[in-house]
């Protein structure tokens, strides 16, 4: 597996990105905005994510997901592992990452990544999108904030 960042011509993988982000006009807005990487294996992207600038020397992880069947394989670590990296040798001191309150498996891996729990915007679920979003049971209702110092 490679992790590459997406060539000014080429298409990002907006059937991932939407696995992780359901917005299809937020998606739109940050990868126009930031940069995304994709994971290709076999000329095919099974991961993907996307750095959005913030503020100065800050830098937020937007968007990770992986192709479900290729899900549970570390493929989720590795991306978050490149983009930390990315980041730092980006020159960033900072690097955040939001995740929903019900993305069980997503806070267990930030936390294994490195990242610290900072904040919950309570309520950003409801604000930003117009169908309630469910997973494991739980309703997704607010965005738990975590950050890493590079």
């Amino acid at each position: 597996m490679i992790i590459r960042k997406l060539r000014p011509e080429e298409r990002p993988p907006m059937d991932l990105l939407l696995s992780a982000d359901p917005s299809l006009e937020l998606v739109e807005a940050y990868i126009q905005r930031g940069e995304c990487f994709t994971a290709i294996i076999q000329d095919r992207a099974v991961g993907v994510y996307v750095l959005l600038p913030t503020r100065p020397a800050t830098v937020e992880l937007v968007n990770v997901a992986v192709q479900d069947r290729m899900q549970g394989k570390g493929i989720g670590k590795q991306l978050v592992s490149h983009a930390i990296e990315t980041a730092r040798l980006s020159g960033y001191h900072t690097i955040e990452v939001g995740t929903g309150n019900s993305s069980i498996g997503q806070l267990a891996l930030y936390q294994k990544c490195g990242f610290r729990i900072v904040g919950v915007d309570a309520g950003y679920f409801i604000r930003h999108y117009p169908e309630a979003i469910h997973e494991n049971g739980i309703p997704c209702l607010d965005m738990i904030r975590l950050s890493q110092d590079l």
